[in-house]
């Protein structure tokens, strides 16, 4: 259900040389986050702007409070909850735009937060951009989800530029400028609608988490660029609908995983590194364990279970580059050796020469 808005939001300095941008925030159950983050983006500068509230069936007042208090925001309502994956691939499909922000409910935005990523999307070869995500609870440290841009490892590990596993630095500058990235984080995303439109948007049986690595793959695969611009500051809650240590984040982490590696990498390729992931994974099922994590060490079992069981499923997915895959953020190593035993513990300890 499409719920428009009463009337055209005024904005005075309105000029049709800017590219329309559409922030979309995907809300489950979320009146306290709508409640204390959207009066900051309702605020944003931009001049071409349209806001949607996509809405995953929740339960609570969520929708009420938004239609009542902000009535120019669109409402787009999903009748199930199709999760993180599957609630933006139909609300987008009702949003006209030139670039859409994929915005989680749990972030506050800084006033103009979107003019810089626009700036990068506008140079060629760019079709998704994310800003510097900092931690909303401890505001001079990046946050987990995103940092400085996303990298991945040789055995499809993701981490980023200010954090590297648990550990994210203070933000002292070090990442302030533009730079390409191997993929941009879901919290704050901000992609071409035709390049959304051109690799089918999320893969929806991802449900939640590392669905924004796996499509950004998929746009490298294709030659597109992804970008990091330092001028966007938001800050993230993180962990706002389902929490960091959860088995259930556990399974879908380590389950979605292995589903990247299977489509985005070779046959040959992918042979070879599931083969380490399995024993890499028996590690981390071994640490779990010996932290008295019974349920995490389950997850991890679980999600290996499924990955086989949805194996012929998951390989049908995997297509032929049209072009040479564009591999910029990619590490050449393996990040758990080098976190655990090198002890290199930020992203600036890291060899430049050991990325593409």
């Amino acid at each position: 259900m499409v719920t428009q808005p009463l009337e055209a939001k005024e904005k005075s300095d309105m000029r049709t040389e800017y590219p329309k941008v559409a922030v979309v925030i995907l809300n489950w159950d979320g009146r306290f986050f709508l409640e204390k983050f959207l009066p900051s983006v309702y605020n944003s500068t931009y001049p071409n702007i349209e806001f949607v509230l996509g809405d995953n069936a929740s339960t609570d007042d969520s929708v009420d409070f938004v239609r009542k208090t902000y009535p120019n925001i669109t409402i787009i309502q999903n009748p199930s909850n199709y999760g993180f994956a599957g609630g933006y691939n139909r609300i987008l499909e009702h949003v006209g735009a030139d670039y859409f922000i994929l915005l989680n409910s749990d972030v506050e935005v800084t006033p103009g937060w979107i003019e810089p990523m626009i700036q990068l999307m506008e140079q060629e070869g760019y079709a998704a951009v994310q800003p510097k995500i900092k931690s909303y609870h401890q505001k001079t440290h990046f946050e987990h989800a995103g940092a400085a841009g996303g990298a991945i490892d040789t055995f499809g590990y993701p981490f980023c530029r200010g954090r590297i596993l648990h550990i994210c630095e203070e933000d002292q500058g070090q990442y302030d400028q533009n730079a390409e990235v191997f993929w941009a984080s879901g919290a704050a995303l901000c992609i071409k609608s035709t390049a959304w439109q051109e690799v089918g948007g999320f893969d929806e049986d991802f449900f939640a988490h590392m669905e924004e690595v796996d499509l950004c793959w998929r746009l490298k695969k294709l030659g597109y660029k992804i970008g990091y611009a330092f001028e966007s500051t938001v800050y993230h809650v993180g962990g706002g609908t389902l929490k960091t240590s959860n088995p259930r984040k556990t399974y879908l982490n380590f389950r979605n995983n292995l589903m990247m590696l299977q489509k985005n990498l070779s046959f040959g390729q992918a042979f070879l590194i599931l083969q380490c992931r399995l024993w890499l994974d028996l590690f981390a099922i071994i640490r779990f364990l010996f932290e008295g994590k019974r349920r995490d060490a389950w997850a991890v079992s679980r999600a290996h279970q499924s990955f086989c069981l949805h194996f012929f499923r998951t390989a049908a997915k995997r297509k032929k580059p049209r072009t040479p895959e564009n591999k910029t953020g990619k590490y050449k190593k393996c990040i758990i050796w080098d976190f655990y035993i090198n002890k290199i513990h930020t992203y600036r300890g890291l060899r430049e020469k050991d990325f593409y």
